[in-house]
């Protein structure tokens, strides 16, 4: 296989995947800005049951267009990941939102730095181009990541990543819907793949484009798949952390108990007493738990670095 750092800029093949629920307003313009700045880029379209005429545009927009029945950009973007084949990945929204002269600039600092993921850090150009509760949100969700996988996290809600190929066809899409981003992030931080960002510009959607988010709903879920992959990347820190919480509560019901019996030499409250030493018989087994599950997560992420290792970095020409 030729080093893909020597590979001619025209020879890299990149496709921009671009998932797409009711986005007939914006997504004409999106495949017309990211085709301006890179004219050998394809771009797939996945019209994810949109009840509009987001097909027949993007098509016309000289968009290959592909169909994903199941709702949900997750499963959208499972499916792109799966069908498309190329050297280079470009995942962007369908709502006229990302700034496509940031492409080029991404796409050589994914070369030039031979990493995995680039992902585009959104700098607002218009107050209504990122709510208050998102980017709070985003700066939590960020947060939460640092202290649970050690790293500085990148803007984990952000729908404009560039990606090479041994990452796209390693990853193990799991999330159904928007928390699909946080998924691709987390994955990242886990294997401890060489992932940078870059500020791009991020400007409000086109008048008469709905947004498809909703700040709580949408927040809710992206913190749960944050415990989710805590529990399933992390298990040693979560059941420890469970175990800790158990044991207080064991001994705030247990320590009046034992008070008692040592003033009185009577133990008079037997169901507290149980109750208490219940309580820390789960903690014990959530700790227990944990360490089993470790050495399990130990070796899933053994076996998934394996499988990307095993995959060119560019298709084999």
């Amino acid at each position: 296989m030729e080093d893909p750092l020597h590979i001619s800029e025209h020879d890299v093949e990149v496709a921009l995947i671009v998932p797409c629920f009711n986005e007939s307003i914006a997504i004409a313009s999106v495949i017309r800005d990211f085709k301006s700045v890179r004219e050998n880029i394809k771009v797939y379209v996945y019209d994810n049951a949109s009840t509009d005429d987001t097909s027949s545009v993007a098509e016309a927009a000289g968009a290959i267009v592909r169909r994903e029945p199941m709702k949900g950009k997750g499963n959208v973007v499972r499916r792109m990941f799966a069908d498309v084949e190329a050297d280079i990945y470009v995942l962007v929204d369908g709502d006229d939102t990302y700034d496509a002269k940031s492409l080029n600039t991404m796409i050589d600092l994914l070369v030039k730095e031979h990493c995995d993921m680039i992902t585009g850090k959104r700098i607002e150009r218009h107050d209504d181009a990122y709510r208050f509760g998102h980017r709070f949100g985003n700066r939590l969700l960020a947060t939460i990541a640092r202290i649970l996988f050690g790293r500085q996290s990148f803007d984990m809600l952000s729908g404009y990543r560039v990606m090479s190929r041994r990452f796209v066809k390693s990853f193990p899409a799991v999330s159904s819907g928007f928390e699909i981003e946080t998924e691709l992030t987390i994955h990242a931080l886990s294997l401890n793949l060489p992932c940078m960002e870059w500020e791009t510009p991020y400007k409000e959607r086109p008048a008469e484009s709905e947004s498809k988010l909703n700040t709580y709903r949408d927040g809710v879920r992206i913190l749960s798949t944050i415990l989710l992959f805590t529990k399933e990347e992390r298990p040693i820190l979560f059941f420890s952390t469970l175990s800790l919480l158990l044991a207080f509560l064991s001994l705030f019901f247990g320590v009046p108990v034992t008070l008692e019996f040592f003033d009185t030499g009577l133990v008079a409250r037997f169901p507290t007493a149980i109750l208490s030493a219940s309580i820390m018989m789960l903690s014990f087994l959530s700790l227990t738990t944990g360490m089993i599950l470790d050495s399990v997560a130990r070796g899933r992420r053994e076996n998934k670095r394996l499988a990307y290792l095993q995959l060119p970095w560019f298709k084999r020409r």
